[in-house]
């Protein structure tokens, strides 16, 4: 699909077209509103756009900080003390700093984009059936938009029809944007396809809808309204659809890309005709930038990097070929990435030893990087970000399953996770955990499994594990201050335009 979703300027100019002096004359190829919604591929081209926000550097490239360096599993050591403190250190004093306002941005411009094909693909004369999975292709990525909203701001405006400049919207609550993103992923589900050809790879199916629909509930505590959706994937038919790959690592290089075990997963490309990092000009960087910035130092910028107590937490168990747990090695580059040490420990073509000494404690996160084809990183990485893996869904549905007293049925889950691993099943080495015991070997089957993903921070809300007791595992959270740290501070500029619109608690 990535050939597909190279589209991300055509609604821009839309957009723009509205701005032009009224002086001037209209020019009748350009696309406007009233002109371009008119066919089959218009809405295919509409929807396209609203992927390809996805390449936005505040999406592509920022946003990780935010739900893996903010959690307790990364951190910052940048020279750039205001991406340090943002990210990682809880010290904000620029309400517009500028990355944190590039997520803001690059979702509600995702979400503008998603608003358009909503509001002007059922007119369209088109197969009932198309356009049905257009439009739940466009609530699904706007219900995703919101779930990272929310997740970072939590009262922020709900837009539902393309905004127009004099708009001056109100905070939603909480609940409120939980509940929209509830209702765009029912819907969604209903009308997504559940697989697709090989021409459509990347596009939101009903597993994918399924999947968000459980992690939003999830979020609310709504356990069991989440099994449904999850019964779904894990029972029912995504069952035949899904599963694990035999290989943990497959799930990070681009060479397996789109692989049965992908619920969702944001496409990338390799754009050679542009040169920089730029996402908005029409030749625009549709690969992702996040190797780049996560990348070991002298490869990448280093700016986000991560805690080593995971590497702890990935040796409490040997499989049962009594071996390190490989998912250690396919997560971090560090001093022991080769199990031998330093001297065997290959970081992008050169030992660790050789590039950073034998007594080095950084770890760097491996996932989504490259060094299996290259000895350097970039701007423009074609790695496909797996947002969504059917790892996490069982794991989701092992949670949901306890938290509704079904505990002795949620041991099969976990088991087929730890399996794969190489792991003795949970339900051997730990029967009969009670419903408490089995969340806390939850909590640390989701981070061996998950970490460096991006699934941290939602985690850690969801079970109220934040504030100083984490400063153990992460400094950063020295600072966190409880019912503030939670959220960001809305942009200042926002508020400075729009009065209706309040500050978060204690910002």
């Amino acid at each position: 699909m990535k050939k597909y979703i190279i589209f991300a300027s055509i609604l821009l100019a839309i957009v723009l077209s509205s701005c032009e002096n009224e002086m001037e004359i209209a020019n009748p190829n350009q696309a406007t509103a009233s002109n371009f919604w008119k066919s089959s591929d218009d809405a295919i081209k509409g929807v396209n756009a609203v992927y390809s926000t996805l390449h936005r550097g505040g999406i592509s490239r920022w946003m990780p900080f935010y739900f893996i360096v903010r959690s307790d599993e990364g951190q910052s050591t940048s020279p750039w003390n205001d991406l340090k403190n943002n990210s990682d250190q809880f010290i904000v004093t620029d309400y517009n700093f500028g990355v944190s306002y590039d997520i803001w941005n690059d979702n509600y411009i995702g979400i503008f984009r998603a608003n358009q094909v909503i509001a002007n693909v059922g007119s369209i004369e088109m197969d009932e059936t198309l356009k049905n999975q257009v439009i739940g292709e466009a609530k699904f990525l706007r219900a995703m938009f919101y779930y990272h909203l929310v997740g970072l701001w939590g009262n922020v405006p709900l837009m539902l029809r393309p905004s127009l400049p004099a708009d001056k919207p109100v905070n939603a609550t909480i609940p409120e944007v939980w509940a929209q993103i509830e209702k765009d992923l029912t819907e969604a589900a209903a009308s997504l396809p559940e697989t697709y050809g090989d021409a459509d790879l990347g596009r939101a199916t009903k597993g994918s809808a399924n999947a968000l629909l459980a992690k939003a509930m999830m979020q609310q505590h709504k356990y069991t309204e989440a099994l449904t959706p999850l019964k779904w994937l894990c029972e029912e038919k995504g069952k035949d659809i899904y599963g694990l790959m035999s290989n943990y690592r497959d799930n990070f290089i681009l060479a397996k890309e789109n692989n049965k075990e992908s619920v969702f997963e944001w496409q990338f490309a390799e754009n050679l005709a542009e040169n920089t990092d730029n996402d908005i000009n029409p030749n625009n960087n549709y690969g992702t930038s996040i190797s780049q910035f996560f990348g070991p130092s002298g490869i990448g910028w280093s700016d986000g990097e991560a805690n080593r107590w995971i590497v702890k937490e990935l040796t409490k168990e040997k499989t049962t070929t009594d071996l390190r747990d490989p998912r250690l090695e396919a997560s971090f580059l560090y001093d022991s990435t080769d199990v031998k040490g330093p001297t065997f420990s290959m970081i992008y073509g050169k030992t660790f030893s050789s590039r950073y000494g034998n007594n080095n404690k950084r770890v760097w996160f491996r996932k989504f990087q490259n060094d299996n084809w290259k000895n350097e990183e970039g701007y423009r990485s074609p790695n496909n970000w797996r947002y969504i893996r059917y790892a996490d869904v069982l794991l989701m549905y092992a949670e949901c399953l306890n938290e509704t007293n079904q505990t002795s049925k949620a041991y099969s889950y976990v088991d087929i996770v730890r399996q794969r691993a190489g792991l003795a099943k949970l339900s051997v080495s730990k029967p009969n955990l009670s419903k408490e015991d089995f969340l806390t070997q939850l909590k640390h089957e989701r981070v061996t499994e998950l970490s460096g993903e991006g699934h941290r921070w939602m985690d850690l809300a969801r079970w109220g594990s934040f504030g100083t007791q984490l400063a153990s595992k992460d400094a950063g959270f020295n600072n966190f201050v409880v019912g503030k740290s939670e959220l960001l501070p809305i942009p200042q500029q926002e508020i400075d335009i729009n009065p209706n619109l309040k500050q978060n608690p204690l910002w």
